[in-house]
């Protein structure tokens, strides 16, 4: 498997985590304050991750003293961009939140070749493109709730966009796993203050289950996306990023018992058919280099 192929799986495996997290905290959310939860899946994923790294040697491998500053920058920028996202989420539509954040693959791609020297063609700009399409079908962003709450969303990309280009830096010395444990003590750090507002709720057993499986998902979805940003090309592996969508309109279904609209389906569609082009050209075999004719 090449470098690209390798990200875009483990992309794909991030963008699973992500969503299936984001679908235990949406069920625990009816019954439990949103940041308690946070800071109880936080607490549970710290140790696990921890317990990990101990095993495999990764929790006593020193980061080097030339990485220790960017392994900070990149821990901090995820730290930050959960606060605009939280806020800007509680004063405008969902939709229109999740319509801003798909930016994401064509910030970063842009970046990444403006910032680090990587080569972009035309057909990898369309195919983030259509990806995007697909996206906007799928969520179907209104014109309500355009307001200046839009820009605290945009901050949240931009934030974003600095972590990963910050991973895209991160040497190999650096070992993954300790990024992420570094990644979930910080946000349940934030999560822990941000409670303060809320009062606490008893847990029941049932509910202790799913905060356990949002632990074990939201460890998959810290360490594939530290894991997704150092291999391959940016411009291979972030289009892949739209694959969190498929997985929100089958947990929709399957969990939550909505189900999608035809525009959805053609948005989904799209976004397979992008993904599907994308591994094409990285299976193709290179061309050949054309024989000089001897003078």
């Amino acid at each position: 498997m090449t470098p690209n192929l390798r990200g875009g799986v483990i992309m794909m495996g991030s963008m699973a985590a992500f969503t299936l997290n984001d679908a235990s905290l949406k069920w625990l959310a009816d019954d439990l304050p949103t940041f308690q939860v946070v800071v109880l899946r936080g607490l549970l994923a710290s140790a696990l991750i921890a317990g990990l790294a101990h095993a495999t040697g990764a929790l006593a491998k020193p980061i080097p003293a030339a990485e220790r500053g960017k392994v900070a920058l990149r821990v901090g920028a995820e730290v930050a961009a959960f606060l605009p996202f939280v806020l800007a989420l509680t004063h405008m539509p969902l939709a229109n939140i999740t319509a801003i954040l798909q930016a994401l693959p064509l910030t970063i791609t842009a970046a990444g070749a403006l910032l680090l020297g990587e080569r972009v063609g035309a057909r990898r700009w369309a195919a983030i493109a259509v990806g995007l399409l697909g996206v906007l079908l799928i969520v179907r962003p209104g014109t309500e709730g355009w307001n200046g709450w839009a820009a605290v969303a945009c901050l949240t990309v931009v934030i974003i966009t600095v972590r990963d280009l910050v991973t895209r830096r991160l040497s190999a010395e650096v070992p993954s796993l300790k990024v992420a444990l570094f990644t979930a003590i910080g946000v349940t750090v934030l999560g822990a203050v941000l409670s303060l507002r809320e009062p606490w709720q008893p847990v029941a057993p049932d509910q202790w289950g799913v905060v356990g499986l949002a632990g074990v998902f939201i460890i998959g979805g810290y360490l594939f996306s530290v894991m997704a940003m150092r291999v391959g090309e940016v411009a291979v592996v972030t289009p892949f990023r739209y694959t969190a969508m498929l997985w929100g309109l089958a947990l929709g279904w399957l969990v939550f018992g909505e189900w999608p609209r035809p525009l959805s389906l053609v948005g989904a569609g799209l976004v397979v058919a992008a993904g599907l082009y994308t591994l094409w050209r990285e299976t193709r075999p290179a061309p050949m280099p054309r024989a000089v004719a001897p003078r």
